[in-house]
């Protein structure tokens, strides 16, 4: 029996696929130029905090950038090449983006760590007028995308309300500087940064790697679908049960399945609907269930 249904993440008209990839595709303009900028801006200023914050960005604006031309790639269909479709390029997107970060974020330790021994002033107007600019563009990026309904879209949105927040605190410190010459506030501030930064990358890469591995998406929802199997009349044992996610979000399951005893040709169709009917609640990507008669050798063991 072979048997496949498509995601409820796939309902979505072109048209808005058409909005999304467009909303997308500011914020990553916003994103882009505004972290060179900062760059620019933080070297100008000879301000650590701003320099890590725009390794945040850069890490936000790779993120967009692999988002946006995934949103476009998810609308092709699949083809001989790429026979489950293109969802699993957000996997290499996600690795790209987590080693781009983790070297920008190991360079800032480098140049804030030795600056809590000898701490530099920053230039504090610049950093104030970085700061209201950064908020206001974030700001403006995250307001765009909040208008979105796509995962993609959430998934940025957050992003970017974390880098508005990132801002104020710059902001905050930059006030604090004006009126209190301490200036072991500004690598303190990036090494927070950072470490914010690496915790989540580390997270997002374990994440990543598992699913690359094809490490099984969730053991406690396998254990329930091998019990929903195993509940079907005349279904005596299964073996070769694998599930694995393309993209995190969208699962494939194969199974085989064996019968016991006679089994009409009636009595299969049946328990052909029933099993659909069991798996339909788990919205798999794909699935691939084989039916073996009791005395019958799975092909897949025979050496």
């Amino acid at each position: 029996m072979h048997s496949h249904n498509h995601s409820h993440n796939n309902t979505h008209s072109n048209g808005n696929s058409d909005d999304a990839s467009r909303r997308i595709g500011w914020a990553f303009f916003l994103n882009v130029v505004f972290t060179i900028i900062e760059f620019i801006g933080g070297w100008l200023t000879n301000s650590t905090a701003i320099m890590a914050d725009a390794v945040h960005d850069l890490g936000d604006s790779l993120s967009i950038g692999t988002a946006w031309g995934l949103n476009k790639l998810s609308d092709k269909s699949a083809n001989k090449t790429f026979s489950y479709g293109y969802k699993r390029f957000s996997l290499l997107g996600a690795l790209i983006n987590g080693l781009v970060l983790t070297v920008g974020s190991i360079w800032i330790l480098f140049e804030a760590i030795p600056r809590l021994a000898e701490p530099e002033m920053p230039q504090v107007e610049g950093m104030l007028a970085l700061s209201i600019f950064g908020m206001a563009v974030n700001g403006f990026a995250a307001y765009k995308l909040s208008e979105g309904t796509s995962l993609n879209e959430r998934v940025l949105n957050w992003h970017l309300l974390e880098d508005v927040l990132g801002w104020v605190a710059v902001f905050i410190v930059s006030i604090v500087l004006m009126f209190k010459p301490w200036a072991i506030l500004d690598p303190i501030l990036s090494i927070g940064f950072t470490l914010f930064i690496l915790f989540n990358v580390f997270r997002n890469l374990k994440e990543t790697l598992m699913l690359f591995l094809q490490a099984t998406p969730d053991e406690e929802q396998m254990s329930k679908i091998r019990n929903d199997l195993l509940a079907n009349d005349k279904v005596s044992d299964l073996h070769h049960f694998h599930i694995w996610s393309l993209d995190g979000e969208r699962n494939v399951m194969t199974v085989h399945l064996v019968l016991e005893g006679e089994v009409s040709v009636e009595h299969i169709q049946s328990l052909k609907e029933s099993i659909q009917s069991s798996l339909a609640k788990y919205h798999f990507e794909h699935t691939t269930v084989e039916l073996e008669f009791a005395d019958e050798q799975c092909r897949d063991e025979v050496k």
